[in-house]
């Protein structure tokens, strides 16, 4: 049988800085630029969860799209949404929060809720222009 694709697509807002505490204030503004403000800045990210598989012949279903939204509020919407990530979040307590390590963060928190026999992938839009996708 075929593979097929579900996406949910969720939003959620959240501020960052992206900084390296090893460099100094010179080389971060240099890499990072108005992103290392060191005041934050915020994002409403756009969210794409893809869960691909055979659908099952029973119900005709890759994955209940219900189960996934309550999987991805759970895991992510709740943990991440309104907040700071550098301050606010365990995950990025030592992780730069960019767009590329937020979204294999995503991949991390919502792969072990997902039955084993289907492929999870994420696509994190920081804005309507920049998005990443993992895995890749």
């Amino acid at each position: 049988m075929d593979k097929t694709a579900i996406v949910r697509c969720e939003h959620f807002n959240a501020a960052h800085r992206l900084h390296n505490k090893n460099w100094s204030d010179e080389k971060n503004k240099e890499i990072f630029g108005k992103c290392n403000n060191p005041n934050y800045h915020g994002h409403n990210y756009e969210l794409e969860v893809k869960v691909i598989g055979v659908c099952n012949a029973e119900i005709g279903y890759v994955i209940d799209t219900k189960i996934l939204s309550h999987i991805i509020k759970e895991k992510i919407l709740n943990r991440f949404d309104h907040k700071n990530l550098n301050l606010d979040t365990e995950e990025f307590t030592d992780l730069n929060p960019t767009a590329e390590n937020i979204a294999i963060v995503i991949y991390n928190l919502l792969k072990p809720e997902i039955d084993p026999t289907l492929d999870l992938k994420i696509k994190l839009y920081e804005t309507p222009r920049n998005y990443v996708e993992y895995p890749y």
